[in-house]
């Protein structure tokens, strides 16, 4: 579930980072970066996973608490991230 989950966060700020005309001004680059990354991370982890039988998705709650948390860190430090230099916002 952290690999779905965090990729349609990143599908859905890639979107948005796309076809927003303000998309430098609110740093949106930033977290379209940060959630593929966690996609790409979580797609090896999940190709290791089938590597040692293991099913490739973890569809348990736990996994999909985790892609939640995940998501809402990310959110975190983008809106952290535009506090801290409010010059490109402004």
């Amino acid at each position: 579930m952290c690999l779905i989950i965090t990729a349609l966060a990143a599908g859905i700020s890639a979107m948005i980072w796309y076809l927003c005309g303000n998309a430098r001004k609110y740093n949106l680059g930033m977290l379209t970066l940060m959630y593929w990354g966690a996609t790409l991370m979580w797609m090896v982890d999940g190709i290791f996973r089938a590597a040692d039988g293991k099913n490739f998705f973890n569809l348990s709650l736990n996994d999909a608490a985790l892609g939640v948390v995940i998501v809402l860190c990310g959110l975190i430090v983008w809106i952290l991230s535009i506090l801290i230099n409010p010059k490109k916002v402004g």
